[in-house]
Order: C-alpha cells, then structure tokens, then sequence
C-alpha cells in the first residue's frame, strides 16, 4: 500500500488540533537513514545502515504541552496520534502552575537542502571499507603499534515542519564524519593517538579532503612517541591549545551553561543546571577581554546550520560572550520571554521524530584573535601544547573541571620540544577563561563538533559545532593521571 501524502496528513492533524481550542500545534516528520562502517585490528568489524521514519505532534493547550508520536504514517494513526497529544496536553493545562506562552515567529515557508558534491550514500561499500583497510594496514606498518580502529559515519535527515501558524519547511539534510587510531605498548603501558574528521554537513568530499593515508603515518609515529613519553611534574604551566581540544572545553564549560533552560532550572537531571543564571547577563566575567563566542546556526557546513530549529524558528547569529562578558543564551520560543526577548535564537532541537524539542547548544564559536601559532609559543617559557579530545569530567554547574587531551608537547623558551603523556589541567570556568591572553588569527581557525551531546531524560543527542583558533591560558593548574570521563 503507497505511503499517504504527508501533507494530507498534516492538514488533517492541524484541523484536529485547531478545534481541539489548542492555541498552538505542530507536526513533524522525520525520515532518517544512518550508516556506520567501522573497522578494528586490519579487518572490517561491522557495517550498520539504518532506516528509520515516523512523525511526531506537539500541542499547546491552555499553555500546557502535550506530545505523542508514532512510526506508523496511516489516515487512520495521523489522528489517532494527533487526539492523544491534546488529551496529553489538556490533562497537563489541568495541573500547570506556570502556563507557556510562546514568543512570536514569523510564518515560514522554505526547502532547505545540505549542499554536497559527493552524496555519501552513492559511494560504493567497497570503495569505504577500502580506504579503513588500507588505513589500518599503514598504522601497523610503525613499529609498535598494536592496536587499530577506523570508522566512516554518514547519515541522512529528511524532514517535514508544518505547523498551525501557517509554516511549512521541508529538509534534506547531510553529515558526514570519519576518525582512526592507532594504540602503542612499551614496558606494558599503552597509549593511543586519534585522528578525527569534523562531523560537518557535507558530502563525502569531507573524507576525501581528509587524506586519511597521509596522515596516518604520522599518527602512528605519534602514538609510539607518546607511550615512550615521560610524565610531567605537577604544578602551574602555560597552555596553548588548538582548535579541536577547545571544541570540547567549549562546549562543556560554555555551551551547557548558556542553555536557557539549565540556567532557569527546567532542565536538571541529566547533566545539571548552570552556574550562567539570569542575574548575571550583561555583567558577570566569563573571561578576559581576548575571549569572544559567538553563537552561529547560519554557517554553512555547521551541524546546527539547518536552516530551521524544531520550533519553526529560523536560524540566526548571537553573542554569547563579548569582550570577556557573558550577554547571551540560547533559546527556544518557550523560554525567550523569561529574560524579556521578544523572539526565539532558534535553539531548539529533537534528536528524532519520537523526541520532544528541547533547548540546545547552538554552533558556539571562539573567535580569532591577529596572532599566529608560532607567537603563541614564542611567549611561554615553561608550557604545554595540547592537541585533540580526551577525558573529562565538569561539575553538575558547569564551574569545576578537568581536562585531558589526545597529544601533549613540552613549550620551552618559545618553542614546543618533546612529547609528554597524562596531562590533565584543572579550573574554574571564569577564572581559565579569564587566564587567556592571546588567540590565533582567522587562518588557524578550525571547526569541530559533536553528534553525542547528551541532555534531557530521556536523554537526546544533540549535534552542533564548535569553531576555534589556538589560543593561550596562564599560569594553569596542570594535575598528574587521567581525568574521569
């Protein structure tokens, strides 16, 4: 039997919800398709492509919400789904203390698709699991390394927003991301070394341009000088850090902490509130005057650059930070009002067509600074360069952490010099934000990002991206071992 036409199916939801005298309503569709190739030890360890579709309904009723979703799209479940979302959201107006009231939004009509020379979904198995087998064939080929794992990710939204204000945006959205390491042993300890593609949306030119072969020789080389590596002594250091490590700092002590919803204390059981509270935009110091983040869904290629969020909401550019002091959060079109906004920054996002829409991390950027790498260096005495992810652990605010890295340098009199091992650093969010005292120029700016930030309960995975140049800190608490994750 033919699928029925989404938009008939849209147009007989609003109807229901519009006479139900919800004051809001809205449906969405969302067929997603996932493909995952990873590769372990010189062979291919499994190959996933998933397909998955269903919709989901959102009412407003008497400034109480009501959801229900469903993967059967029929005449007969669109309204059965549609009739449970008002029950579901008039029993909650029954109880509501506080009743939502939505910020305007512009009505909105618009296809919005992920430009790509290369459709990641047209390339032959063969041809991917080609490429990880030869890549895992030339980490082994440095002495030492015994242990490889390789991966490609690519997946496919297609989306449908139709809501009873009258929008209508349909997606076709792409992403595509790819990493391997390479582990070493000496003397019984091991250590590994990560090469990772930006998850951005493109094609499957993103890989290409990778240079996976090229790379990995150095990579592995890498790992084995990093399990040789001596340990640190604790203590005070200078730090440099590069674009992919700042990605997760980021995001952690900065991007959570600026979600609305933390902030106000709607969302605290999965990971915490924030320490960002109300009273404190505009005026508190986040960090020294080099640090500016920029919120930003409108950069192509970006994971939160979809043209839309899941409220209808078009995408926009905000400050979060200017000049060292926090003025801005992310938000949806239920939250705005309680810090006096009269629209949305278009925050708000599920993870699939069976999820509510919460508030987001939107793409937070660390902006450029005029200096070059080398003039970062060439002003440490006694430091540490720090390149790629590693554990981590924040407090529930998003105030204290930890963290580690991927790969450690020694800095000495201006120049980076040996490889070291187990650097973890210690802070407080405004006091390491406040230590910074130089960025790299536009031309070291890199973008990194994350399809696995969890948030909620049930818990989502939210996607987004963090770009950043290199940029310095002072006089950091640097701590011996590793970080919990």
């Amino acid at each position: 039997m033919p699928n029925p036409n989404k938009d008939e199916l849209a147009e007989l939801v609003l109807k229901r919800i519009t006479a139900s005298g919800a004051e809001y309503g809205d449906i969405r569709f969302l067929d997603s398709r996932t493909q995952t190739i990873n590769g372990e030890d010189r062979r291919i360890a499994s190959i996933q492509d998933q397909q998955d579709r269903g919709f989901g309904i959102r009412v407003l009723y008497h400034g109480a919400w009501g959801f229900a979703a469903s993967s059967v799209l029929s005449l007969e479940e669109a309204p059965r789904v549609a009739e449970l979302a008002i029950e579901i959201a008039k029993g909650s107006a029954s109880l509501a203390i506080e009743k939502v009231k939505l910020v305007d939004e512009p009505v909105h009509r618009d296809r919005i698709v992920t430009p790509n020379r290369i459709d990641p979904f047209t390339v032959p198995l063969e041809q991917k699991t080609a490429l990880l087998l030869a890549t895992m064939e030339s980490l082994h080929r440095q002495a030492g390394i015994v242990r490889s794992r390789a991966s490609l990710w690519a997946r496919r939204d297609q989306k449908l927003f139709v809501s009873t204000e009258g929008s209508r945006l349909e997606f076709d959205l792409l992403a595509v991301g790819g990493n391997f390491d390479a582990t070493a042993v000496h003397e019984g300890r091991f250590a590994s070394r990560t090469f990772n593609t930006p998850y951005l949306r493109m094609g499957y030119e993103l890989i290409e341009e990778a240079n996976f072969l090229v790379e990995a020789p150095r990579l592995a080389t890498q790992a084995v000088e990093k399990v040789q590596a001596p340990t640190i002594a604790p203590g005070r250091y200078d730090l440099v850090l590069d674009p992919e490590h700042l990605s997760l700092t980021m995001h952690e002590s900065c991007g959570h902490p600026s979600e609305l919803d933390r902030a106000l204390g709607y969302e605290a059981n999965y990971a915490g509130t924030s320490f960002l509270t109300t009273d404190k935009r505009g005026t508190f110091r986040y960090g020294s005057p080099h640090v500016n983040l920029v919120a930003d869904n409108c950069e192509p290629e970006t994971l939160a650059a979809t043209g839309y969020d899941d409220d209808g909401v078009a995408c926009q550019t905000w400050d979060i930070v200017r000049e060292g002091i926090f003025v801005g959060y992310c938000t949806n079109r239920e939250v705005a009002p309680n810090i006096g906004e009269a629209r949305s920054r278009g925050s708000n996002r599920a993870d699939s067509w069976g999820s509510v829409p919460i508030v987001r991390i939107a793409n937070i950027g660390f902006e450029p600074g005029q200096a070059t790498l080398d003039e970062l260096l060439a002003d440490v005495k006694r430091g540490i360069y720090i390149e790629g992810h590693g554990s981590y652990s924040i407090d529930q605010r998003r105030y204290n952490f930890q963290f580690g890295g991927d790969a450690f340098w020694l800095i000495e009199n201006g120049k980076r010099t040996q490889m070291v091992r187990d650097v973890v650093y210690h802070g407080m969010t405004p006091e390491f934000w406040g230590s910074c005292d130089g960025v790299a120029d536009r031309s070291h700016r890199r973008r990194y990002g994350f399809i696995t930030c969890g948030k909620g309960q049930p818990g989502q995975s939210g996607w987004m991206t963090h770009p950043a140049s290199h940029a310095r800190f002072r006089n950091v608490n640097v701590i011996g071992g590793q970080a919990g994750s």
